[in-house]
């Protein structure tokens, strides 16, 4: 697991572009669980492309703090391997 925001926006900048899936608190004791895209990183923040099929909005923002504080879990679906980011 990453140790420092630096650290997490490296590791997702190594993924642009590569399907992933998402398991976020939606508070009160509500997880929810998509997939997508990871589209963009920005400073703070990186944005992902969710499958229109299965949600209503199209894409999703979250902070490097929630990927740290682990309230936003990723798994990366790769072809040859798996890579998890909590």
């Amino acid at each position: 697991m990453p140790k420092t925001l630096a650290d997490i926006k490296m590791s997702l900048d190594g993924h642009l572009g590569k399907r992933l899936l998402l398991k976020a608190n939606g508070g009160r004791k509500k997880t929810v669980e998509c997939a997508g895209v990871l589209s963009e990183t920005y400073h703070a923040v990186f944005v992902v492309e969710l499958d229109q099929e299965d949600n209503s909005c199209k894409r999703v923002s979250y902070s490097y703090t929630d990927v740290l504080t682990e309230a936003v879990e990723i798994t990366f679906l790769d072809d040859s391997q798996v890579a998890i980011i909590k």
